[in-house]
């Protein structure tokens, strides 16, 4: 791993950049099985909405460039994901007024808590390919979450469903002692 003077105000503070996608994961990597697999979206709103895979790959794609930041101290910039937009999968349903913060579900019992105004925001992605590429079991296939203005285990692997709340509840890592906001220019790595 090497600094980049180049990428200037893109590393955050404690970050260094390197070209190599470390995989760091708690767990096993799940297995796939499409005709099993839904994706849902619950909690408050007026109408839960399940998916499933063939379903949510025919919502419109969108491809985003974006720097990533690991809690561990190691940047990427630039890398290049696909997948639905977070403001487009929610469209689907009709959010109740309270709902502002999200719990996003995983296999294996993960999860990650993320303001609702984070997810809504232009570059939050749930992401199926990486790199011009399908995305791999280890980096998070079938489906990533990818929010690219936080430490990047709140860019879940694996996700399964999204649990709208009007109370903030910490997720996996959260419980564990990283901070509930996880802002890498604020060096939010620790509660």
């Amino acid at each position: 791993m090497t600094s980049d003077r180049s990428a200037g105000a893109r590393v955050p503070p404690g970050q260094r950049v390197t070209e190599k996608f470390p995989v760091l994961h708690y767990g096993n990597v799940p297995g796939f099985d499409r005709q099993a697999w839904d994706f849902k979206v619950f909690g408050l709103v007026e109408e839960p909405v399940t998916l499933s895979y063939d379903e949510l790959l025919k919502l419109p794609a969108t491809r985003i460039v974006a720097d990533i930041h690991c809690v561990t101290g190691w940047s990427k910039l630039d890398t290049v994901w696909e997948g639905v937009l977070f403001q487009e999968v929610i469209k689907l349903v009709d959010i109740k007024s309270q709902a502002e913060f999200a719990m996003v579900h995983c296999d294996h019992g993960y999860s990650t808590n993320v303001p609702l105004e984070v997810l809504m925001e232009d570059d939050v992605l749930l992401a199926y390919r990486y790199d011009d590429a399908p995305l791999t079991p280890e980096h998070g296939y079938p489906l990533r979450l990818v929010v690219p203005q936080r430490y990047f285990w709140k860019s879940a692997k694996w996700v399964r469903g999204v649990e709208l709340m009007a109370q903030d509840r910490l997720g996996f890592w959260e419980v564990r002692g990283y901070h509930n906001d996880a802002d890498p220019w604020k060096e939010e790595r620790y509660a």
